[in-house]
């Protein structure tokens, strides 16, 4: 990789807060939101996979409302993670990828597996779950990233295995939930779950040059200080990077990405 790309966006692009100008221009159709978001972020993770199922040409229709540089994150279906034994979601797991998310073409960009906050690490089950994760469908390749939300996953054992499989560990700052930032393949995926009403862009000026200065240094192959790591064995490589502003005050996310944008 000789040109890592740092993508940074939103959750979704249909959300009644963020019509009459507080993000959309005022009387902004509907129907164009996609069209209108895709051209001022360079990333959109799609929540709306993660409840139902989409047809093909759903995929086909994202893809030709967007630039070319622009890239969807989709979250699997909850079929998939939300399962007392993952090993058997083999079948959940083959019905997701095979709906169509390959109309996306090169604007298919990570998949993302996210786990109950209840799910504990279970070594054995887990590394069954992960051997799931098909490569690559109809020719075009997949990439993984895993969210979990468990202090039992903090474990070397766990980043080990997710490096083995390829699989980024999804970094994700919440007041919530505990947060894993070992770096495990050649992408990073975070999500920036803590936006504030009182901030005009949901974060302060010294929270966003924060997120600039780790989002560059993620892409450039290093490990942003003050993350919390279980190891430090990343390989030192470029690696594509994707930031996500999501939840908190989320009237606030798009500004707070636009703002990131600028600052990149």
């Amino acid at each position: 990789m000789t040109n890592p790309a740092i993508r940074v966006g939103i959750g979704g692009w249909t959300y009644e807060p963020w019509r009459g100008g507080v993000f959309y221009p005022e009387k902004w159709p509907a129907k164009r939101e996609l069209e209108y978001a895709s051209r001022r972020l360079t990333a959109i993770e799609v929540n709306g996979t993660y409840y139902s199922g989409f047809k093909p040409e759903t995929f086909a229709k994202w893809r030709d409302e967007t630039p070319d540089d622009f890239v969807f994150a989709l979250k699997a279906s909850r079929f998939c993670t939300n399962r007392k034994v993952l090993a058997e979601g083999g079948e959940s797991i083959t019905r997701f990828v095979g709906q169509g998310i390959v109309e996306l073409g090169d604007k298919l960009g990570p998949i993302l597996w996210q786990f109950m906050a209840t799910k504990k690490f279970d070594a054995e089950d887990f590394a069954a779950f992960l051997a799931l994760l098909p490569g690559e469908r109809d020719g075009l390749k997949l990439r993984h990233a895993v969210q979990v939300r468990h202090d039992s996953f903090a474990a070397p054992e766990f980043v080990a295995m997710c490096r083995k499989a390829g699989v980024a560990i999804v970094y994700a700052q919440s007041d919530d939930y505990p947060a894993i930032a070992d770096v495990t393949c050649d992408f990073v995926y975070a999500r920036l779950e803590t936006a504030v009403a009182a901030e005009p862009a949901g974060y302060s000026e010294g929270e966003l040059d924060r997120w600039a200065g780790a989002a560059r240094a993620w892409a450039g192959g290093g490990e942003p200080d003050g993350l919390p790591y279980v190891t430090h064995d990343a390989a030192q490589a470029l690696r594509d990077t994707f930031v996500f502003f999501i939840s908190g005050a989320k009237e606030r996310n798009p500004a707070a990405a636009q703002t990131l944008i600028a600052r990149l």
